[in-house]
């Protein structure tokens, strides 16, 4: 018995699928030669295969005679066999090559990124490409687009690397924000809540965003600006401050729903540069539907949230 319950069938071990084939044009024309034809071989290996399949049977198919064959008795009785077995593999063959291949865009962007800024705009990629399903790949780590692990990418940094075009989307700025629970009115209301943290996965920029670069430019003494909570990810350092956790250094791009709403407040200056998000894909890959697919979401999202454009 199977795993469906029903008794399994012995393995028998088929003749070569050829051989098969030219047997079943063979008895269905009733000639070496037209089968030949059907099947765009020659007579002679029509022959040898049929040869070939009378060996591994061990009884005649055909009986021969001058300019014309005939059926035996097992012939008869197999030809049918084999022309419905023929018949539905064309069918599934042709309906399988027939089939709407489902087409699927994927776009990788960091974590925060896909939340706070794709998640909310999923719909308008339907509406912009009939037709096609979308994949959201959320990752802290780049994926390699040369090597297919996704259509395209919304990148943040000081670079996009080799052989990838790119499309500015927008120059991000980070300032502090808290629950207006908190009842921030100044910057001296800092030393009363900690600071919170989350840690760069860009490296190697002395102008990253931080509390210490913060006070350095507003000219406020922090103390130990290092101190505090700290997090391995944006996401969890927005909810933090929005549960009035404290008081986060956040991109403002990425909290702007909270602001809007009134769940976070941004009480002060200044406000620190960020980099800049782009769109990037494949240069060789620019005119795949895929690409095209994401492109025009992207362009028209972006455009229609009016961020601020980075050079």
């Amino acid at each position: 018995m199977d795993e469906s319950g029903s008794p399994q069938r012995p393995f028998v071990r088929l003749p070569p699928l050829g051989a098969l084939r030219a047997f079943e044009a063979a008895a269905r024309r009733l000639s070496f030669r037209l089968a030949a034809e059907e099947l765009g071989v020659t007579p002679t290996a029509i022959s040898h295969q049929i040869r070939q399949l009378e060996e591994a049977l061990g009884r005649p198919l055909f009986v021969r005679r001058p300019r014309q064959v005939a059926l035996t008795e097992t012939g008869a009785a197999l030809a049918p066999a084999l022309s419905q077995a023929f018949a539905e593999m064309s069918a599934a063959v042709e309906a399988a090559r027939s089939r709407p291949q489902p087409k699927v865009a994927t776009l990788s962007a960091t974590v925060a990124f896909t939340a706070k800024l794709l998640a909310p705009r999923v719909r308008r990629f339907r509406e912009i490409n009939p037709g096609w399903d979308l994949r959201l790949h959320a990752s802290d780590e780049a994926v390699d687009l040369h090597a297919g692990e996704a259509d395209a990418a919304v990148r943040y940094g000081l670079g996009t690397g080799g052989g990838l075009g790119r499309l500015p989307l927008m120059r991000d700025r980070f300032a502090p924000v808290a629950s207006p629970r908190l009842g921030l009115a100044g910057v001296e209301d800092l030393a009363r809540h900690p600071l919170i943290h989350f840690d760069w996965r860009i490296a190697g920029a002395a102008t990253t965003p931080s509390w210490s670069v913060w006070a350095e430019t507003a000219g406020v003494p922090l103390g130990d600006a290092r101190s505090g909570l700290t997090f391995n990810d944006e996401n969890s350092a927005i909810l933090a401050a929005s549960a009035g956790q404290g008081v986060a250094l956040l991109s403002l791009e990425l909290v702007a729903a909270e602001l809007a709403s009134g769940v976070l407040v941004q009480p002060f200056g200044p406000e620190l540069d960020g980099w800049r998000y782009d769109f990037v894909f494949p240069e060789r890959a620019a005119d795949r539907p895929a690409v095209r697919a994401l492109r025009a979401w992207i362009e028209a999202e972006f455009s229609r949230s009016g961020p601020s454009q980075g050079g």
